[in-house]
């Protein structure tokens, strides 16, 4: 506040003026009231300039206080006396009966703005103020959130003990990663960031540790061939993946890889599984017996896609050594990440960048944690697991994170999209050939990460409008081209 030259108040009044727009635009068409349910923090103050503002444009308003009046300060109490003043009214529930009161009300209301709590709640709410956010969840009327819904962790985006359940959420300057990612994201509906005067220079001095992932960004990174470029040039994916009866892991991977770009494709394997890589596919085929054939096989890759299907055994773990210590790009998935779990210093022989794309138990498994644990804080598990291995990191689920621990900010990316169409068999095995191709072809690898697991995402999705959730990994390849090429040629 200080920096910007601005007393507080006058920042809650353009907040609070930029939520009232959202909701004067939500009220088309809707009959009924809105009613403002203010808590006694900051967020409470926004609420009280939301009812002031509607009220001035003529809309009927209804204010409930969730914490007694003489309680609120600075602020927040500046902005309730205000709208006192301009004529207003405030309804308190802040016991049984005063919730009881709020359900009536919110029975008939066209719109309920959450503005009971911040970004500031750590701790779970409960008492009369879960009581008030069950009333408001079973309120037939559209919720907008102020900031981010009441409940819900401003960081982790975890429900601390019961959490409003918003239709749009209206926040400040930048959505919060809790906003973004999962899975908040699914409790915050759709977001909607709003300008309340930081100039963009004090944003950057706070040097933001986490980024959405644009479409736009995807197009500024995919690589750019010329009319000359040869096969070459365009990089050579060796996979090394498959044992007897899981080949099919494999295949996904290198059909993923030639579908996103890359120039050659030979697909590694144990020799008892030769029989199963005949394939009409242009992928080339070798079978390896130990890290020394495979450190050969290396030489004239360009990236590397270890683990779908590896053999669980000792000689699996031998291969992804030997592939982390080729000098070359390399992505381990699947298998690999086992044995990277079960030899913790796995990774730390790499001479170049190494991505790994755990899904939760995966990860928790790398951190000695369990999958809730992961679950609970996925930003938290995503920075962990690259930091402590100085690896790129790609958590799966829903809303993919990836961070650079080569990054000294450990930058978060979150990717928005994809969906449950693509929780189903060999759909990991599809991004890791996808990382693997990018970095074949120059691509840094935290860009090469991010930028496939959007594409990968917006294929699923593409997908998932046709198939809904019978769609299958060996459908995604070629929408994952499909959706490349029709970012960086649009139609016109």
């Amino acid at each position: 506040m200080t920096e910007l030259g601005l007393p507080g108040a006058v920042l809650m009044e353009t907040a609070g003026r930029g939520v009232a727009a959202v909701v004067v635009d939500e009220l088309a068409g809707r009959r009924g009231p809105v009613v403002v349910v203010c808590g006694g923090g900051g967020n409470g103050g926004d609420g009280y300039v939301v009812a002031r503002a509607l009220a001035g444009a003529g809309v009927e308003v209804a204010v409930v206080a969730v914490v007694a009046g003489d309680a609120l300060t600075g602020d927040a109490r500046l902005h309730r006396d205000a709208y006192l003043a301009a004529g207003g009214a405030v309804h308190e529930a802040t016991d049984g009966a005063g919730v009881s009161a709020l359900r009536a009300l919110l029975t008939r209301a066209a719109i309920v703005v959450d503005a009971i709590f911040g970004v500031g709640l750590t701790r779970p709410v409960a008492g009369h103020l879960a009581d008030v956010i069950a009333a408001i969840n079973a309120a037939p009327g559209r919720r907008i959130a102020i900031d981010l819904p009441s409940g819900l962790h401003a960081d982790t985006g975890a429900t601390l003990g019961c959490a409003v359940a918003a239709d749009r959420t209206v926040t400040m300057a930048l959505p919060k990663l809790g906003l973004v990612g999962a899975p908040g994201c699914a409790t915050a509906g759709r977001v909607t960031a709003v300008d309340i005067g930081i100039a963009p220079r004090l944003i950057a001095a706070v040097a933001p540790r986490a980024a959405i992932v644009e479409a736009t960004d995807v197009v500024a990174a995919l690589p750019r061939h010329g009319a000359l470029v040869h096969k070459h040039r365009r990089g050579h994916v060796l996979v090394v993946a498959g044992s007897p009866g899981k080949r099919g892991a494999g295949r996904l991977a290198a059909i993923a890889a030639l579908r996103a770009g890359a120039g050659l494709v030979t697909l590694a394997g144990p020799a008892e599984a030769s029989g199963e890589l005949a394939a009409p596919d242009p992928i080339m085929t070798a079978a390896v017996t130990d890290g020394g054939e495979l450190a050969a096989l290396v030489r004239d890759k360009a990236a590397i896609a270890i683990g779908p299907g590896l053999p669980e055994d000792d000689a699996g773990a031998r291969w992804v050594a030997a592939a982390i210590a080729a000098g070359r790009p390399c992505v381990v998935d699947a298998t690999g990440l086992a044995h990277a779990a079960a030899h913790p210093h796995l990774l730390d022989g790499a001479t170049a960048p190494v991505v790994i794309t755990p899904h939760p138990g995966e990860a928790a498994r790398l951190l000695g944690l369990t999958t809730a644990a992961v679950e609970a804080d996925r930003p938290a598990a995503v920075r962990a697991l690259a930091q402590r291995r100085r690896v790129v990191a790609v958590l799966k689920g829903a809303r993919t994170l990836v961070c650079d621990g080569r990054d000294p900010r450990a930058m978060i990316y979150v990717v928005p999209t994809g969906g449950p169409a693509l929780a189903t068999a060999g759909t990991g095995d599809v991004l890791a050939g996808a990382i693997a191709a990018l970095l074949a072809q120059g691509l840094d690898a935290a860009t090469a990460a991010w930028a496939a697991a959007y594409l990968h995402g917006a294929a699923g999705d593409a997908l998932a409008a046709r198939y809904g959730l019978g769609v299958i990994a060996s459908d995604l390849p070629v929408a994952l081209a499909e959706v490349a090429a029709a970012l960086v040629t649009p139609a016109a």
